[in-house]
């Protein structure tokens, strides 16, 4: 196995593709919600979807699943005592 000299003119630092990183985003919005349940981690990820979605970086499925998260009673109320 040879290691692969990278000429400047060859490669070239790639970005990750914005949905992705909008993915990441409100999934962590998403966990910080499930674990702490307050109003603040609920409005961070009621807006980060929304902005998600306006910029059109949101699949149908991934908006159907913050909605339905949202929606759930199960998922609402006061923080838990951890």
């Amino acid at each position: 196995m040879q290691a692969q000299n990278l000429s400047s003119s060859g490669a070239k630092a790639t970005t990750p593709a914005r949905h992705l990183v909008a993915t990441a985003i409100i999934g962590a919005a998403v966990i910080g919600y499930l674990v702490y349940k307050t109003p603040e981690s609920r409005i961070r990820l009621e807006s980060l979807s929304q902005m998600a979605n306006t910029l059109g970086e949101l699949s149908k499925t991934d908006a159907a699943v913050v909605a339905q998260l949202l929606a759930n009673p199960e998922t609402r109320g006061e923080a838990r005592n951890v």
